[in-house]
C-alpha cells in the first residue's frame, strides 16, 4: 500500500477539522452521541478528500511526458545563397464610416 503525500494530509486532515468545527457549531448538540456521530462523519469525509486529491505522476511517466511536450520542429531550410524574404509591415487598415 502507498503511503499518503503530503498534499493528501494536509487536505484531510484540514477538511476533518473544519468540518468537525463547522457541524459542531451548526447543530449546536452537547450529548455524547450527536458529537460522536459528528466526529465519525468528519473522519469519514476527510478520508473521502484524501483520496480523491490527484497523485502526482511517477518520475518515468512525467518525464516521457515532457519529453513528448518539448518537441522541436526543424526549421524550413533555404538553400544555399537563397536570401530570406523581407519582412513586410502591415498596413492600417481603414474601415468605411458611416454617414
Amino acid at each position: 500500500m502507498p503511503r499518503p503525500t503530503t498534499a493528501q494530509l494536509a487536505y484531510g486532515s484540514c477538511t476533518v477539522i473544519l468540518s468537525t468545527l463547522a457541524m459542531l457549531l451548526l447543530s449546536q448538540t452537547s450529548s455524547g452521541v450527536g458529537i460522536a456521530v459528528i466526529a465519525l462523519s468528519a473522519l469519514a469525509l476527510g478520508l473521502l478528500v484524501s483520496l480523491t486529491v490527484p497523485l502526482p505522476k511517477p518520475a518515468s511517466a512525467r518525464a516521457s511526458t515532457v519529453a513528448a511536450g518539448n518537441r522541436v520542429k526543424a526549421p524550413a531550410t533555404v538553400p544555399a545563397g537563397a536570401a530570406p524574404e523581407p519582412v513586410r509591415e502591415r498596413e492600417p487598415v481603414h474601415e468605411p464610416t458611416a454617414s
